[in-house]
């Protein structure tokens, strides 16, 4: 008995739609993520006490917990991948899957995330905050 006849699927036709894939499976929730990580300043009177303010072209969440006290985090929820999108009530909220991080260490308060947001390294000099 001869066995069955694969179809063929021509190289190219195969190349094309693995790339496709891989760029489907890259993006995933991380579309619209800005990249830029390279050191900002920003003046500290930018940052609300008891809040916090997201810089999406920089990728990075500032928060003041208390006067004087400055955190950086990145903006990407460490659940799967999405961004940030509000301060609200001492919390960084991811919208995704709703996600809450304490603005004061950004540990999750509220899950499906189990993992802090990246922190960034901060600097206060006079009125500005250095990001690093």
């Amino acid at each position: 008995m001869t066995p069955p006849a694969h179809p063929s699927l021509p190289r190219r036709t195969f190349l094309a739609c693995a790339a496709a894939a891989t760029a489907v499976t890259a993006t995933g929730c991380s579309a619209g993520h800005a990249t830029d990580t390279a050191p900002f300043t920003v003046p500290s009177t930018d940052i609300p006490v008891g809040g916090g303010k997201i810089f999406p072209d920089q990728a990075t969440v500032i928060t003041q917990p208390k006067p004087g006290e400055f955190h950086a985090f990145s903006t990407t929820c460490t659940h799967q991948g999405c961004t940030v999108s509000d301060i609200r009530n001492g919390l960084i909220v991811c919208p995704c899957h709703g996600s809450r991080f304490r603005i004061t260490d950004g540990t999750p308060e509220r899950g499906p995330a189990r993992e802090p947001l990246t922190r960034r390294g901060t600097q206060t000099e006079g009125h500005n905050i250095h990001i690093n």
